[in-house]
């Protein structure tokens, strides 16, 4: 009993002593971490595809693509990658059939291949670019590994686009 209430008055002393007044009645200055506020961290991705400027100028300039982007079809069942071309020759190997196109997504371990269906063929359109036209190409993502807001990477032979986000 003696050294419960012994404990309990420490306490009180101790909190007493840690309390001070201010010397003249003005108000304490704030401390210097909430007067300066934190400079905010620039991402390298600059857009909402993930891909920095830098990139987008490789991909264009060495692959005659722009406007590369990858979004969930179908409820997260196939990934639609697409990409608009700028220079048909560049970008010929983006549509060569015989190619054939891997999704990587890093975070979940996964590579995802373009399925081919016995009516139609392989999800992707492979015919001869033709400059400003859209081009696309649908990944099975069976099991919905591929969540929205994920950075993939595609590649189709010998072209690599990598830190696209997912829509």
């Amino acid at each position: 009993m003696l050294l419960g209430a012994f404990l309990a008055s420490s306490v009180v002393v101790s909190g007493a002593l840690g309390q001070t007044a201010p010397a003249s009645g003005s108000p304490t200055p704030p401390p210097a971490a909430a007067a300066k506020p934190r400079p905010k961290r620039v991402s390298p991705y600059s857009s909402a595809t993930g891909i920095s400027d830098h990139a987008k100028d490789f991909y264009l300039v060495n692959w005659g693509v722009d406007s590369l982007s990858a979004r969930l079809l179908e409820s997260g069942q196939l990934v639609r990658f697409s990409y608009r071309v700028v220079d048909p020759k560049k970008a010929k190997v983006l549509n060569d059939k015989k190619a054939n196109p891997v999704l990587l997504d890093q975070k979940a371990h996964a590579q995802l291949v373009v399925p081919q269906l016995e009516k139609v063929g392989q999800l992707r359109q492979s015919n001869t670019p033709e400059a400003g036209r859209v081009y696309w190409m649908a990944f099975s993502n069976r099991g919905r590994v591929v969540k929205p807001g994920d950075r993939i990477s595609v590649v189709i032979g010998r072209f690599h686009a990598d830190g696209i986000v997912v829509d």
